[in-house]
């Protein structure tokens, strides 16, 4: 059963590797910032209770006024995110109510998840503690130092990792504490999770459930969204 579900959208990044002027969470699709079209698919969610968006300090007005349209659906805050995405996440976890069972961490330029996704982690989270979507990998892997191959990995052991992942709310907070204590920084909050020794399940994802990092990435998106 799911109970009362709290989200984390880490959008702290300025997207300097993109080359654009502004953060790409504030580059539109449709006529829609990314960052609103993302968070929009939560607010619609009749299990979220609370949405906390973590944003870049100086973009702080400019979150609020491209989430203003759908604020009323849900109650939505944004705080100042943190040097790393981590940092971001933590601070972010302060905002949340006491009152959280489930919380989800979901990048903000992913914009193209779908209900059913969500419905999928949160459930297997709410099950077995732990949960995140990926894909697994088609193309050959190779692990490469200098320049010069050390190994060819098996595939069938690799997967892509994607978002959203949902923890049981008081497990992700030990975790992150954990990894403060210990001074680690993860690459995504599975990662902390993993260092408890508790078991992350894994749903599969989908192909359009493109993290937005490339001028590629969005003609992708844009491409999806219009069909």
């Amino acid at each position: 059963m799911i109970g009362r579900v709290a989200v984390i959208i880490p959008a702290g990044g300025v997207g300097a590797r993109f080359g654009r002027r502004i953060p790409k969470q504030f580059i539109k699709i449709q006529r829609v910032p990314i960052v609103t079209m993302t968070v929009s698919h939560f607010t619609r969610h009749p299990a979220v209770t609370a949405i906390v968006v973590a944003a870049p300090e100086s973009h702080i007005e400019r979150t609020r006024r491209a989430l203003s349209p759908i604020a009323r659906r849900a109650p939505l805050a944004v705080v100042p995110g943190g040097r790393t995405r981590q940092d971001s996440v933590w601070r972010a976890m302060q905002a949340l109510p006491d009152d959280a069972e489930v919380i989800v961490v979901h990048d903000a330029v992913r914009p193209l998840i779908t209900r059913r996704l969500i419905d999928a982690v949160v459930r297997a989270a709410a099950e077995s503690g732990a949960a995140i979507c990926a894909l697994p990998i088609a193309e050959t892997v190779k692990r490469v130092r200098d320049d010069v191959v050390e190994a060819t990995l098996d595939r069938s052991e690799l997967w892509a990792v994607q978002t959203p992942q949902a923890f049981r709310a008081d497990l992700l907070r030990e975790a992150h504490e954990k990894a403060r204590r210990d001074s680690v920084v993860g690459t995504d909050d599975a990662m902390l999770v993993e260092r408890l020794g508790h078991p992350v399940r894994v749903v599969r994802g989908l192909a359009e459930n493109v993290k937005i990092t490339t001028p590629e990435d969005l003609r992708r998106a844009r491409r999806a969204w219009a069909r």
